[in-house]
């Protein structure tokens, strides 16, 4: 193909233009893979959850620890408030949580039956928890934490690794979950009773001594949950509900809808501007690509004088230039697209947090988007030197050799 042997008479050149496609569309790339999974793992974990009861404090960190389990608490609730709520009638179902331990950086959260059914979870091997101190582990869990049904493991207090043991009991686990694709698959899940008591420190030596059963002594207590995940039961609650819990408790409501709109906004601020990078770099790349058609055009006039004389149309020739440019824009959206799942992929091998973890390893339906945006680079770039070609004379052209 004559464009081919064009682009191969000048590689240097070439290679230069497909290189600033391919960075232009690699960045493209990443941010499409990005906000995809965000957006899906927004979606996804915050499915069937139409309000978030905790502490007062920030709403979005209410909703990123509860939900999301990528942040602090903003405090614990009065089981008693809880339960008020709980029994509502508004509320159709209401999940209980209760945090503040972790195993190797790992959430153990408290909750019952109800958070079974939100999440639709399923038992690999062994089953679900049943008594204290037995958990259900997700299945990234147990492939990162090389634990399986019938092992033992101590908790740490608080949320994070390096802190304090709970030496006094261990936890069991008695099941693994099937993978899910959500939050659950980097959870440690067991009953509320287990996180009260392994925090009733001035009972624990006594129980042992004793060996009286955890919930009688724990319901001498003052017992508080972290939140409770609420599923409206009439849609007259989505605006009344919320405004009671707010006004007349000394609890806070918070819409994962609304809040994880606000999240988007807020990463959407960096994201724009990386955009707004990417689409700079394509307008360079398109500008480099057309003078380089436009310089080897002035250089081939001569050639494309003679090959007029041979018998090729002027369309011909148009569409040897444009076919030039769109090898190289939609070569180079190739480079890109490759280069972008192999750049994600690479950060997320290194990612910390196992709960916002990313990965370059999908492909979405919306890269074919970055295909049609390399080729339309390609046509624009190479319009005008097409053209050229076209309507060049081929007399005053053959007179000037």
């Amino acid at each position: 193909m004559i464009s081919w042997k064009s682009m191969c008479a000048k590689p240097l050149s070439s290679a230069i233009n497909m290189l600033l496609v391919a960075l232009g569309i690699g960045i493209l790339t990443v941010l499409l893979l990005v906000v995809h999974q965000i957006s899906a793992k927004l979606s996804n974990n915050a499915k069937g959850i139409d309000l978030v009861v905790g502490a007062k404090g920030s709403p979005l960190q209410l909703i990123l620890s509860s939900i999301y389990h990528i942040d602090f608490p903003t405090g614990n609730i009065p089981m008693v408030e809880a339960e008020k709520l709980m029994h509502h009638p508004w509320v159709k179902s209401a999940v209980p949580l209760a945090l503040g331990d972790n195993y190797h950086g790992v959430r153990i959260v408290g909750t019952d039956s109800n958070f079974l059914k939100l999440y639709k979870l399923k038992i690999k091997t062994g089953k679900f928890w049943k008594h204290d101190f037995e958990t259900t582990i997700g299945a990234r869990v147990a492939e990162e934490q090389s634990l399986k049904v019938g092992d033992y493991f101590y908790g740490s207090h608080g949320l994070t690794e390096n802190s304090s043991i709970h030496k006094n009991y261990a936890y069991k686990v008695t099941g693994i979950l099937e993978p899910q694709g959500n939050v659950t698959d980097n959870l440690i899940l067991t009953n509320i009773s287990s996180i009260w008591h392994m925090h009733n420190t001035s009972n624990d030596d006594h129980n042992h001594q004793h060996g009286e059963d955890y919930n009688e002594t724990a319901s001498n207590g003052h017992k508080e949950i972290t939140t409770l995940l609420i599923q409206y039961r009439s849609p007259m609650a989505v605006v009344q509900f919320p405004r009671m819990v707010n006004q007349s408790t000394n609890m806070q409501a918070a819409s994962p809808a609304t809040e994880s709109t606000r999240l988007f906004s807020l990463i959407g601020v960096g994201i724009d501007t990386l955009q707004w990078f990417a689409v700079l770099i394509m307008a360079i790349a398109a500008i480099s690509v057309f003078v380089n058609l436009y310089n080897s055009l002035k250089e081939r006039n001569y050639d494309l004088a003679v090959m007029r004389i041979l018998g090729a149309s002027r369309g011909k020739l148009f569409f040897i230039v444009i076919i030039e440019g769109i090898i190289v824009t939609v070569a180079g959206a190739f480079m890109g697209i490759a280069l972008g799942h192999v750049v994600l992929e690479f950060i997320a091998h290194y990612q910390e947090n196992s709960e916002a973890a990313l990965t370059g390893l999908i492909i979405i339906s919306d890269e074919i988007y970055l295909m049609v945006f390399g080729l339309t680079i390609g046509i624009i770039a190479a319009l005008f030197p097409a053209l050229q070609a076209y309507c060049t004379p081929i007399d005053d052209v053959l007179k000037k050799n």
